[in-house]
């Protein structure tokens, strides 16, 4: 696993788990720090001690090489004696560091808000947000005197301004104009010769419904660099005042109609003033919003998360049955992965919708009733609780009776949460997928259209129907784009590296596409998704190619513990722990990755000859034996289910 180097702030290390690495002394961060700046360039060692001492004493060669070795012994603890350094490597008359394009915060900084530039204003503001707060403090802390660090730390700053200018740009094209106030009103009174800082600032005001504000900003920048600077503001800043005065949106939608973020500060306000504070419908609003929220991204995905448990207590606190009920079943956002990103939280709402189903009157509120079912499937999934495919099949038998497409779309969500109860069940997912993408085109369903192309795309995935699969992806992106929903584009990536997985000409490549994929699901707000994913799929691969099964003691397998364990303690050839982890290891959870990991238990019990084991795997991969073993999910494939079996009945008849 990488070495990480971090300079935007004190110079640090951090090993591949992100334990910091103890560089030893001032002189060490010394030598580090001025070979990042270098970019991969040697610095002869004249250089080094040059910049290290302004009269270098006597032995200052022999010192930089001392720093140098114990550098090196840091950052590659593992690396045997006299096997040359791959990271801090001796070149010609002096040194250089070596680390990938993305192991150096700065590097990764520079690429992501470059990157932004030319992304949709949803994804753009992701990057720049997660880039921004790579930032500990000023670049290269400790070395601000230093006259090799002075160039790349003042434009290293110079980077970070226009990044924050950037972001404040993305969250007024998104319609966030107030929340862009008080950031940029520090951002001005720390860099007050900044014209697009002024600029942003008045636009964020007076598209907040502050025109007034919005002005005096104007005037305010006007005499300061006429006065302290004695220049005239330039031409954006001028055009702008001259907007203002006119009334005048820049981003509007046409001649003379209101842009965007002035209706949405409007309409806010209005609301505000209209609807009393601590009502029932500024709870059933919230939801609205929250529902949203959810399909922005991941920040979006983290806070609608996060408030909505609470906007269910606090509709519970109001006592109306029909409100909490509303409140749970309104929040329809489509799910697409059968592992909860929060399993306590899934609990809490289960039971919380239970209640709500309890304390519900007879009458008028089938279709209440059939979303606080489709919640309990929806929430449900990945658990063994009959519950569960109860709830699924009642809330889609009243939304099919009452003919609400809406309803049945949710509905279907919960159905298809519930076919896991066993192996080879991928046409059942793709007809349900099909009907989604049918119902939702037809109602104008966005999202839901968009979670039917990828139960498909899963589906046709496990069927080893790549074709088809390709089609929902490309389908899939395109609505993403069209309706900015950027986490679309995670599940469609990682789709493309199980399918270079399954039909590349090297595993090399598909392990190479699964860490790009991974990196890019590392920011998703998915924990139920990221964690253990990616080891898990090099592990699949590996196993189904036959390559080395090697990974490092810290590898965080997450969820996945028990069932790599046996294979993981057998490649150390602690045969006697492996068989005891085998007989302890549970049937496989009722999710998207079943088969997958019945299959890693198939080898463990084939390598270890326990019989009982290679019988159960055997038993419940064989409804599966046309399909791609873990492929159904869209993400990673162990390879054909039927070359498992194969393996299985070979063992088997062997150990008769």
């Amino acid at each position: 696993m990488q070495v990480r180097f971090g300079v935007l702030g004190p110079v640090v290390a951090w090993d591949g788990v992100g334990a910091p690495i103890d560089l030893k002394g001032p002189k060490h961060r010394a030598v580090l720090a001025r070979l990042v700046v270098a970019r991969s360039r040697v610095v002869p060692v004249s250089r080094l001690v040059d910049d290290l001492w302004q009269e270098p004493p006597p032995g200052a060669v022999s010192a930089v090489r001392t720093f140098v070795a114990a550098l090196r012994r840091a950052l590659e603890p593992q690396r045997p004696p006299r096997e040359p350094a791959r990271l801090l490597v001796t070149e010609g008359p002096g040194y250089a560091l070596r680390p990938a394009p993305d192991a150096v915060d700065a590097w990764r900084f520079e690429d992501a808000v470059a990157a932004a530039s030319t992304a949709p204003p949803h994804k753009a503001l992701e990057r720049i947000d997660r880039a921004l707060s790579w930032w500990r403090g000023p670049a290269f802390a400790g070395f601000d005197d230093e006259p090799w660090a002075r160039a790349e730390r003042s434009r290293l700053e110079q980077l970070r301004l226009n990044a924050i200018e950037q972001r404040a740009e993305a969250r007024l094209t998104v319609g966030r104009a107030a929340d862009v106030v008080p950031d940029l009103d520090a951002h001005v009174a720390d860099n007050p010769w900044r014209e697009e800082a002024w600029r942003l600032l008045a636009l964020a005001l007076y598209r907040s419904g502050r025109q007034g504000d919005a002005l005096a900003v104007l005037r305010r920048a006007r005499s300061l660099l006429l006065e302290q600077l004695g220049v005239d503001p330039g031409p954006r800043l001028r055009r702008l005042e001259t907007d203002i005065l006119r009334q005048a949106d820049r981003v509007s939608d046409g001649p003379g109609s209101p842009g965007p973020e002035r209706v949405w500060a409007e309409t806010a306000a209005a609301y505000d003033r209209t609807v009393a504070s601590g009502s029932g419908a500024r709870l059933e609003s919230t939801v609205g919003l929250l529902r949203s929220l959810a399909v922005t991204g991941a920040s979006g995905l983290e806070a609608a998360r996060e408030q909505r448990i609470a906007a269910i207590a606090a509709a519970e606190q109001w006592g109306d049955p029909e409100l909490t009920a509303r409140v749970i079943g309104g929040y329809d956002v489509p799910a697409i992965w059968t592992r909860s990103d929060d399993p306590v939280q899934a609990a809490q709402i289960v039971t919380a919708a239970e209640r709500a189903l309890a304390a519900l009157r007879p009458g008028p509120s089938e279709a209440i009733r059939a979303r606080l079912l489709a919640t309990i499937a929806v929430e449900s999934r990945g658990t063994r609780a009959a519950r569960g495919p109860e709830a699924a099949r009642e809330a889609e038998r009243i939304a099919r009776r009452l003919g609400d497409p809406v309803l049945l779309a949710f509905a279907l969500n919960g159905v298809f949460m519930q076919t896991f109860h066993r192996a080879g069940l991928a046409p059942e997912r793709d007809e349900i997928g099909a009907e989604l993408v049918a119902l939702s085109a037809r109602h104008g369903l966005v999202t839901f259209e968009i979670l039917g192309h990828l139960v498909r795309l899963q589906a046709r995935s496990a069927l080893a129907d790549f074709a088809t699969a390709d089609q929902h992806a490309a389908a899939a992106d395109r609505l993403a784009e069209r309706h900015e929903r950027p986490l679309v584009d995670v599940f469609t990536q990682w789709y493309r590296a199980l399918r270079l997985a399954a039909t590349g000409p090297s595993s090399q490549a598909a392990e190479a596409a699964y860490r790009d994929a991974a990196a890019q699901l590392a920011n998703a707000g998915m924990p139920g998704v990221e964690r253990g994913l990616l080891p898990l799929a090099l592990l699949c691969l590996r196993v189904w190619h036959g390559d080395p099964v090697r990974f490092d003691d810290d590898t965080d397998w997450g969820p996945y513990t028990p069932w790599v364990r046996p294979l993981v303690l057998l490649t150390r050839d602690r045969l006697a722990d492996a068989a005891a982890a085998l007989r302890q290891t549970p049937d496989p959870p009722r999710d998207l990755l079943f088969e997958a990991l019945w299959c890693l238990t198939a080898q463990a019990a084939i390598a270890l000859d326990d019989r009982t084991a290679m019988k159960r795997a055997r038993s419940e991969l064989t409804p599966a034996a046309n399909e791609l073993a873990g492929a159904g999910s869209g993400m990673l494939t162990i390879g054909p289910v039927s070359h498992h079996l194969d393996h299985l009945v070979a063992a088997l008849n062997r150990t008769r």
